[in-house]
């Protein structure tokens, strides 16, 4: 800050824990007025608990926050808003059969008559007019009696960012009442040309005088947007400055907690870890895609994929990774390029959300593993539990037996779980995304090195893992999924951690 300006959001020695597990340790942080600051961080550094602290999502269990020089400790995200703190979500949350205004005014409908909850439309189409022009050159640009659903990604985010401003309050002179704009990945779904004219407009909030937190993980957005920058790390401030005076290297190094020539040596145990049966020199082509693009996610991808090969999928939060396994496997539509898979055995996934979709966690071990579109419609409870019992010992699943509720396992047991519907399937093609996400040291090395069997045994695997050092040291190939398009595979031997950071956040 250089003592020029007070700060507008000063946090000091801010902690919070979940249970025994700590989230944000001894964290401190400045904010100046009207600037752009970046917080960055992996998965899990402790970024969005922070930014719900600040939000009033979550109460600190200890340290203080000052936001204009005044005490600051919303209990609700009702009284941040008050405060002047709005947050703009990663995930759209427009309301697409709605018109513009009734989004922007969506929840602070301007009312005629209180009682009878009948609304002020003329005031209610002035804040929406106010808002959209505060976030676009051309308010004529966002029509405020589209539906939603009928824009672009592009503007639909402009109308999500009007919506918050319009949350903090317009003053009667138009002028912004909200003082702090978080904004959480606002680029993962945008190009190039829509992030630019994105951040250009974020440029003219901060010269009317607001101050913007800017939750990323893209570090050219970083050093051409932002003022300041922290990275936390393990819930810990690692790193802060001008983004412009120090090089993408040291981020990302404050940010992986290692020097890069550390992150080489991970690499450099590829050659060792997977065994050279599992490697995809000679393997046939069992899946083929080309130029497939998705209802939002990907706009491109096109991949190979041979029988005994691991091909990595790395990328940022909301790049599409997910979308395209799901395309992949033929559960999400679509929209564009071909799909060729030249497998008898038919494609598998294994899925992220493993208590939403992956899982039946009220039902037993068995039924888990038994279920399937292949499955007989009926079964003896004998087979079944006779089935259960088989993949308990076949994949050292620790469970008191087959009749065991999946939602009593633990992560890592649960994540065989669904491997073991896998394989009893036997399928070709094993489609594996976030397979570690939330399960112990132990049990990721055991998922690991059993997908690593399974390419050895002639299975073709494409995994998605957020976790940079796994895809180096697990897979054969990694590809890198960047705003939606997929470059082109490399050796696994070829890529750091440190370096598909910087691939994936360019």
């Amino acid at each position: 800050m250089g003592g020029e300006r007070a700060p507008l959001l000063e946090v000091t020695g801010l902690a919070k824990a979940f249970g025994p597990n700590p989230v944000l340790r001894d964290v401190s942080l400045l904010v100046a007025p009207a600037s752009v600051h970046a917080l960055l961080g992996e998965n899990g550094a402790g970024k969005s608990t922070l930014a719900r602290v600040l939000l009033g999502m979550e109460r600190a269990d200890a340290g203080a926050i000052l936001l204009g020089g005044a005490r600051y400790a919303p209990a609700s995200a009702e009284e941040a808003r008050r405060a002047g703190v709005v947050l703009v979500p990663q995930e759209r949350t427009l309301c697409a059969h709605l018109t513009v205004v009734d989004n922007v005014v969506l929840g602070i409908e301007p009312l005629a008559r209180a009682r009878l909850g009948i609304r002020d439309r003329s005031r209610a189409r002035a804040v929406a007019r106010a808002a959209i022009a505060l976030v676009t050159a051309d308010p004529g640009r966002v029509p405020l009696d589209a539906r939603a659903g009928e824009l672009g990604v592009a503007d639909q985010q402009l109308v999500e960012i009007a919506r918050a401003l319009a949350q903090g309050g317009l003053r009667e002179d138009g002028r912004l009442a909200a003082r702090l704009l978080v904004l959480d990945e606002p680029t993962s779904s945008l190009g190039r040309s829509d992030a630019a004219r994105l951040f250009e407009r974020v440029g003219a909030l901060r010269d009317a005088g607001l101050a913007v937190l800017l939750v990323t993980h893209f570090l050219s957005d970083v050093r051409a947007h932002a003022d300041r920058y922290t990275v936390l790390r393990d819930g810990r401030v690692a790193g802060e400055g001008d983004p412009r005076e120090i090089e993408p290297a040291q981020i990302v190094r404050e940010m992986l907690g290692r020097a890069l020539d550390d992150t080489r040596a991970c690499a450099d145990t590829r050659a060792s870890a997977v065994p050279e049966a599992a490697r995809p020199d000679g393997g046939e082509v069992v899946l083929e895609a080309e130029g497939v693009s998705g209802v939002k996610r990907p706009k491109r991808a096109s991949l190979t994929l041979r029988r005994g090969e691991i091909l990595g999928i790395a990328g940022l939060v909301g790049s599409g990774r997910t979308e395209l396994l799901r395309i992949l496997a033929g559960l999400d539509p679509r929209r564009g390029g071909t799909v060729a898979l030249r497998a008898p055995r038919g494609i598998g996934l294994l899925s992220e959300d493993r208590g939403g979709e992956g899982l039946m966690l009220g039902r037993s071990l068995a039924e888990n593993v038994w279920l399937s579109p292949r499955a007989p419609r009926f079964a003896r409870p004998r087979s079944v539990l006779s089935e259960g019992a088989r993949w308990i010992e076949e994949l050292a699943i620790r469970a008191c037996g087959p009749e065991q509720r999946a939602g009593e396992l633990s992560g890592g047991n649960q994540q065989k779980v669904q491997i073991a519907r896998l394989l009893r399937e036997d399928f070709d093609v094993l489609l594996v995304d976030e397979p570690t996400r939330g399960i112990d040291v132990a049990s990721k090395a055991q998922v690991l090195a059993l997908l690593r069997d399974l390419a050895r045994a002639g299975k073709a695997i494409v995994l998605v893992s957020s976790q940079l050092d796994e895809l180096v040291t697990t897979c054969d190939r990694i590809a890198v999924l960047r705003r939606g398009t997929l470059d082109p595979p490399r050796p696994a031997s070829s890529w750091t951690e440190a370096s598909l950071l910087l691939e994936a956040s360019s």
